[in-house]
């Protein structure tokens, strides 16, 4: 199922609509290009009979995942829960299994109630706590000294790339996302582990 709509939903209608669609596409300049995309993966997967009946709780998977996330499990930290469902749908294309947080206090309070995640994706502005104190909290924590994390940044300039790196960050992508490259980049530090 795939939901199309010109109406903004709010946090709630997105999150319970997640659990029952393939995507949501918010209609924008560009979302037709999207629609595209998803249609198109859709009738690859009935042409070549890759879909079954089963409940619709995660995305279709990929035309050509290189590699999989099977058995990753990722915290994505984000106030923002379209960028929270964007970011999972893609990674959980490729078999992640995703849990999210609002912010960077929320991140270090799931980490600490369970600590087997395989990467962090870190939003860098937030409310309550930003992402530059919450890498640096976490890494304090002897139990995450070489958990990946990825920051995230609405800026694409050089000194907030060298902030999140001197933060603790191992890596950083800025809005919007590519999401060959986040792929590209989860796996990388994911098999660098």
């Amino acid at each position: 199922m795939i939901i199309y709509t010109g109406r903004e939903l709010t946090e709630e209608e997105e999150r319970e609509l997640r659990k029952y669609t393939d995507s949501i596409i918010i209609k924008t300049a560009k979302s037709y290009e999207r629609l595209s995309d998803e249609t198109s993966l859709f009738l690859h997967q009935m042409y070549h009979g890759e879909t079954e009946q089963k409940p619709h709780t995660t995305a279709p998977k990929p035309l050509q995942a290189q590699g999989n996330l099977e058995g990753k499990k990722i915290l994505i930290v984000d106030d923002d829960v379209k960028n929270v469902f964007v970011l999972a749908s893609a990674l959980e294309n490729h078999g992640a299994t995703v849990v999210d947080a609002k912010n960077g206090q929320v991140a270090i309070d799931v980490l600490n109630k369970d600590p087997d995640f395989d990467l962090v994706l870190m939003d860098v502005m937030m409310p309550v706590m930003d992402g530059y104190t919450a890498i640096r909290n976490i890494r304090k924590d002897e139990r995450f000294k070489r958990l990946p994390i990825i920051a995230i940044t609405a800026k694409a300039l050089k000194e907030d790339r060298q902030k999140c790196i001197q933060a603790g960050a191992d890596d950083y992508l800025s809005k919007p996302v590519d999401y060959d490259v986040l792929i590209r980049l989860v796996k990388a530090w994911i098999e660098k582990e």
